[in-house]
């Protein structure tokens, strides 16, 4: 199987591929705030990141962090060998409707159960995703949900090409 050649990180970075397989659930002490269509939709100081080899850190809000009325009815997702089963939510605010926009494990397994019914977000159709003050870039392909910050280097899996790493 091919692997990529990391990119050193550079002072104040981690490399993604010193995350571990399997990933690993940790507390964010930094705000986390989602924007869209002008409204934050959901802003919390409390939330978690999911860190996994290749791949940017992924970002949870507890749910009373996730404004009223933001997610639709949750609608059944794949499954993670990690998480367990997921539901998908579309995500409204601002006049903009997102299908499966964001997406949350009711029922984790028990490695992940911090994270039982908190919500994440895709970043590439928010308008704005942040991580303190410093805006997230989606991780590459628009299958995972990861969010990509300068204190983060790759490369990252998502992109064409990079589903045998």
């Amino acid at each position: 199987m091919f692997r990529p050649s990391p990119t050193p990180p550079a002072p104040g970075q981690e490399s993604v591929w010193d995350y571990p397989r399997p990933p690993r659930l940790e507390r964010v002490g930094l705000r986390l705030r989602v924007v869209l269509g002008r409204e934050t939709i959901a802003d919390t100081v409390d939330g978690w990141r999911v860190l996994e080899t290749s791949h940017p850190p992924t970002y949870y809000f507890p749910r009373d962090a996730v404004a009223e009325g933001v997610l639709g009815p949750q609608q059944r997702a794949g499954i993670c060998e990690w998480k367990g089963r997921a539901v998908l939510f579309a995500v409204t605010a601002g006049g903009h409707t997102l299908p499966g926009a964001a997406w949350a494990y009711p029922d984790p397994t028990p490695p992940f159960r911090e994270i039982a019914g908190a919500v994440a977000f895709y970043a590439g159709p928010m308008d704005g995703c942040f991580v303190g003050d410093i805006r997230a870039e989606p991780q590459p392909g628009g299958f995972y949900g990861g969010w990509i910050t300068p204190d983060v280097a790759g490369p990252f899996k998502g992109g064409p090409g990079t589903m045998g790493w």
